[in-house]
């Protein structure tokens, strides 16, 4: 059997909170169990959380790096809004101030394993995480910018809510997918790209409203994102696509990074 992949996954962060009655005062991150369970589907990668190593309570030596160094390739979960500012804009309403502590993390990580020439998958956030990371903006708010476009996120719903997406001819993602041209995926956002980064290809939209589905990267070494969220259903449950070949080419990417480096 060949040695399995260690595929970093990117934390999630609950801030301290005197109010909250349980861990009060404390910084919690963490994973959706959905995600690694996702990463180890096909038993060919071990999925490792990578904690922030800043905080509060920080102690030690252990960077970003390091992780980037010892993992194979990263994956970027979805979660909450990124912070406007890291794409020069002021918030439009309160509630769209984001997590500007996550981004930080996640860009700097992202960019670890870049440097690294090491995989990067991103999902529903983390494809918008790499497209600022890489000098792209964002919608702070579909609905309100864009009202003519289809409803990304149903609250009531949640992954319950559904839509097509068109994959463009000729891409990698395309590729993947041979004589399928559109599928149905889930889709759970509010925020969506605006300016797409330098250097970046759609892969998929929404043939609704034009929306960005899917991007990849031009450069050296394996960039890849989707808008929707992979790891909630399980393959064509609901009607959806298959997402075990976007998998299987993440996973032979991180291996191929691995041998390179033998």
């Amino acid at each position: 059997m060949k040695e399995r992949l260690k595929i970093g996954i990117s934390a999630c962060f609950f801030h301290a909170d005197t109010a909250r009655p349980i861990f009060t005062g404390k910084t919690l991150q963490y994973i959706e169990q959905s995600v690694a369970h996702w990463v180890a589907s096909n038993g060919e990668a071990l999925p490792v959380m990578v904690p922030s190593p800043l905080g509060d309570t920080s102690r030690g030596k252990v960077s970003l790096d390091d992780y980037a160094t010892w993992l194979d390739g990263l994956v970027l979960m979805g979660g909450s809004d990124m912070w406007p500012g890291h794409y020069g804009e002021e918030p439009l309403q309160p509630q769209w101030l984001g997590d500007r502590v996550r981004d930080e993390y996640e860009t700097a990580l992202a960019r670890a394993f870049v440097a690294e020439g090491k995989p990067v998958f991103g999902v529903c956030r983390g494809l918008q995480v790499l497209n600022v990371a890489f000098g792209g903006s964002l919608l702070q708010d579909i609905g309100t910018l864009k009202p003519q476009a289809l409803a990304h996120r149903q609250a009531e719903l949640y992954d319950q809510h559904f839509h097509q997406v068109e994959l463009v001819a000729g891409t990698r993602l395309a590729q993947l997918y041979p004589g399928a041209s559109r599928f149905q995926v889930n889709s759970v956002h509010h925020q969506g790209i605006n300016r797409l980064a330098k250097d970046f290809t759609v892969e998929a939209t929404c043939p609704d409203d034009e929306l960005i589905e899917a991007i990849r990267w031009r450069g050296p070494s394996y960039v890849a994102a989707v808008q929707w969220h992979p790891e909630f259903h399980k393959p064509l449950e609901h009607g959806v696509i298959d997402d075990g070949p976007i998998l299987a080419d993440f996973l032979d990417a991180a291996r191929a990074a691995r041998a390179a480096r033998a």
